[in-house]
């Protein structure tokens, strides 16, 4: 099946707060446990940039692990900034993380690299995947810990539906519809691969963790 892309912001109110009010704890959990699991504790202080940050799930999530770390998120889209602003009073961790509006590569951030990069279901938005691995190797240096996560296209569309029914089918039918052209938009493991080959990021490794999730992390050299 080939690539279908979809509209690389969702700047749309009523599909932006869609998002947030989703049940995404399985899944984000998921994700923030890799990090421990693959980066050692005794690394875990700097700051952490986290693109593409949506409402601020995985923000959130990453800030309340590593109490030594200071966290940057960063969105396209202003609604889901906005989303994400509203949460930091509700927060314990609303003095360690910040958010901007910006859209990479072109954003400017407030430091040149980071202890950490991660992005959670921002590489499928992406019409031009090399906008994100370059804008890790521009704010990463050596020793940059690097966890993506996001959605691989399933083989055909009938296995896309079949996974939208089976984990979203009591979600709202605007959460649905974007789940379902997500999986369309989303690469193969095959084709991140190849990603990282061009971008000279040989050395993230890839990881299936779901049926619809892959994982891409390592450490910069």
């Amino acid at each position: 099946m080939h690539r279908i892309v979809e509209p690389e912001l969702m700047n749309d109110k009523a599909q932006a707060e869609a998002y947030a009010m989703a049940d995404f704890a399985q899944s984000d959990k998921l994700i923030a446990d890799a990090f421990e699991l693959h980066f050692p504790c005794t690394e875990r202080q700097g700051n952490i940039l986290d693109l593409g940050c949506g409402p601020g799930n995985m923000t959130f999530q990453v800030a309340q692990r590593f109490p030594k770390c200071q966290v940057l998120g960063i969105d396209g889209s202003t609604e889901m900034i906005r989303l994400a602003n509203a949460r930091i009073p509700e927060s314990n961790t609303r003095d360690r993380v910040t958010f901007i509006t910006g859209v990479i590569p072109d954003a400017m951030l407030p430091q040149q690299h980071y202890a950490a990069i991660v992005s959670n279901s921002l590489l499928h938005h992406l019409h031009h995947p090399e906008v994100l691995w370059r804008t890790i190797n521009q704010y990463s240096s050596s020793g940059t810990h690097i966890l993506i996560a996001d959605l691989f296209r399933p083989a055909r569309q009938q296995d896309a539906l079949h996974i939208v029914k089976k984990y979203s089918a009591d979600e709202p039918d605007i959460l649905q519809r974007d789940f379902y052209h997500s999986l369309l938009a989303a690469f193969t493991p095959g084709e991140i691969a190849q990603q990282l080959a061009s971008a000279g990021l040989d050395e993230l490794k890839l990881e299936k963790i779901t049926d619809r999730h892959i994982l891409i992390f390592g450490t910069k050299t």
